[in-house]
């Protein structure tokens, strides 16, 4: 479906900005983001004379400068609501990449934009699809005829060095039914050379370093930009479904990753060598209050065997 647009001026207001806003709602975490990354670039180049206003938390904030396009963040956690600041006022375009609807279709059809892209059943829109997440995103784009390229996603990478980290073990992850047992990640990262222990759980970090016999200062107290810089300097990045995994994409560094309720075919590495996701072929609650029973299923035999063999490779 071809995009047609209809220019809409803050109401009352004589002198309108002198880029018209550009409005994308995707209220998410930092692989929501990272995941989002083509749909970005791609309306970075569909409306290169707009304003591209990123909703989404301000802790992402620090990522921008390596993904480009996004000109301003606004914080905005969840699907809104949502707004403007002056002087930018009614956007001329909003977009929808945060989810199906209704609340986040809601909160961007009330900032009143002259355009509103969203799924159906917004007017016009696609239907929803069971896609991977970055390709669903292109593929509402290209509805509206807007071309993306779903294998646009790598970052750039920082130029600062968090020193020498061969491993990074990441063992944390937003819900429990996609964290694999501490014990596990430690028994991996006893295994491994220049292993380094990542993520915002300290105590859990702490934990895993003092079960592989790991001194304190293997576990890193980075902020986004940092951990960044971190994985861009490592050869091997190890992790469960979460959003180190999609850092690890950005920045090309490769992966072991831990599926446990979601397939890989909608959140996984692209297929290659570079990354290896273990699955066993069993979805669940990704919300579950305990870890999933098919992510118990993967072994450390299994994630050990996957991460030497990458290793061996990067040498």
């Amino acid at each position: 479906m071809a995009l047609e647009r209809e220019r809409a001026e803050p109401p009352g207001d004589p002198e309108p900005p002198a880029r018209p806003a550009l409005l994308v709602l995707r209220g998410l975490g930092l692989g929501d983001l990272l995941t989002a990354v083509p749909a970005l670039r791609a309306l970075r180049r569909a409306f290169p004379g707009h304003r591209l206003m990123l909703a989404a938390p301000a802790r992402l904030a620090e990522l921008l400068p390596l993904i480009g396009g996004v000109d301003d963040l606004l914080d905005v956690r969840g699907p809104g609501p949502v707004g403007l600041p002056a002087p930018y006022g009614v956007p001329d375009v909003a977009v929808n990449l945060h989810g199906r609807g209704p609340q986040s279709t809601a909160a961007l059809r009330r900032t009143r934009p002259g355009v509103l892209l969203a799924h159906a059943p917004e007017e016009g829109g696609p239907p929803w699809r069971e896609l991977h997440e970055v390709r669903r995103w292109c593929a509402f784009l290209e509805w509206y005829g807007i071309h993306a390229d779903p294998e646009d996603l790598a970052i750039r990478a920082p130029g600062g060095s968090r020193g020498p980290a061969e491993v990074v073990v990441h063992p944390g992850a937003a819900s429990l039914a996609r964290r694999w047992p501490p014990e596990r990640f430690a028994r991996v990262a006893a295994e491994l050379p220049g292993v380094v222990i990542t993520g915002v759980e300290r105590e859990l970090g702490l934990r895993v370093a003092a079960l592989a016999g790991l001194p304190e200062e293997r576990v890193l107290r980075t902020g986004l930009l940092e951990l960044a810089e971190v994985v861009a300097g490592a050869r091997l990045v190890i992790c469960g479904d979460t959003g180190m995994a999609h850092l690890a994409t950005a920045l090309g560094t490769p992966s072991v990753v831990l599926f446990g309720p979601m397939s890989p075919a909608l959140w996984g590495p692209p297929p290659g060598g570079r990354h290896v996701a273990l699955w066993k072929g069993r979805r669940g609650d990704p919300h579950g209050t305990r870890p999933d029973p098919g992510l118990l299923e993967i072994g450390v035999p299994d994630v050990l065997d996957a991460a030497l063999g990458l290793l061996e490779v990067s040498v």
